[in-house]
């Protein structure tokens, strides 16, 4: 299930009563953090992360997963590591073997009205949200969360930076966030072929920063971002779809 801005409104006052663990990880053992916090009792714990915080356009994507304590947790480590065969492989695999997630967005006037991490939080928290409806309105008893900011939800929850390297939950949910994002770019470079995002999926290349000068931004290019916003007045901005 993916969640937008149709189905939750953005809020900053939860995070606030969001409730912080401290919780050792091992290198060695990725599913050491969620074994753990389910031998205490927290029961599901769900893995958060985004992908696409980068790019010059399109939405960023986030994902919130819970593994089956029982499955095989090994094959999923950071999806910036992996090919993308291999993520739409473990991609598959997850929707597959019982794990439960659920997806969420925010788009690219959204994350120009609120900036990139407020933004990315909103999607993290339409993840969760939408990982919920998923598990029969369930909420997650804990969130391991990629990064420095937990998610804008009054829940118990442990950030940790390089998450992905550290969490199994997190790495699969990097991998659904990554692949999810890199179908939308490809489903909207047919609308707008002329900035090559089959691919660069958005992110500021060479060819992608040369394109947005000869043809101006389009409706998808996040205008708040430099690279776009010298741009935005061009005459010739693209406002329509299917532009060559």
């Amino acid at each position: 299930m993916t969640q937008g801005r149709n189905q939750f409104k953005s809020s900053a006052s939860p995070q606030k009563n969001c409730t912080q663990l401290q919780v050792e990880s091992d290198a060695a053992d990725t599913f050491a953090i969620e074994r753990s916090l389910l031998t205490q009792g927290l029961s599901p714990v769900a893995g958060v992360d985004e992908a696409g915080r980068g790019p010059l356009a399109g939405p960023v994507v986030a994902a919130c997963v819970i593994l089956p304590a029982e499955c095989d947790y090994r094959p999923f480590r950071d999806s910036k590591l992996l090919s993308e065969k291999s993520r739409a492989t473990l991609a598959a695999l997850l929707q597959e073997n019982g794990t439960v997630f659920g997806l969420g967005l925010a788009e690219a006037d959204e994350i120009d009205a609120v900036n990139i991490l407020q933004a990315s939080l909103l999607a993290m928290r339409r993840a969760v949200e939408a990982c919920s409806q998923a598990n029969k309105d369930i909420m997650p008893a804990c969130l391991l969360v990629d990064g420095k900011f937990a998610v804008p939800l009054p829940l118990v929850q442990q950030t940790l930076v390089r998450g992905e390297s550290k969490s199994a939950s997190i790495a699969a949910a990097s991998i659904l966030a990554k692949v999810h994002r890199d179908h939308l770019m490809t489903t909207l470079h047919e609308q707008y072929p002329c900035y090559g995002w089959l691919q660069n999926k958005g992110y500021p290349t060479k060819a992608h920063r040369q394109a947005i000068a000869d043809h101006g931004p389009c409706p998808q290019h996040r205008r708040s971002f430099k690279g776009v916003r010298e741009f935005s007045g061009l005459a010739g901005s693209i406002t329509g779809q299917h532009q060559r």
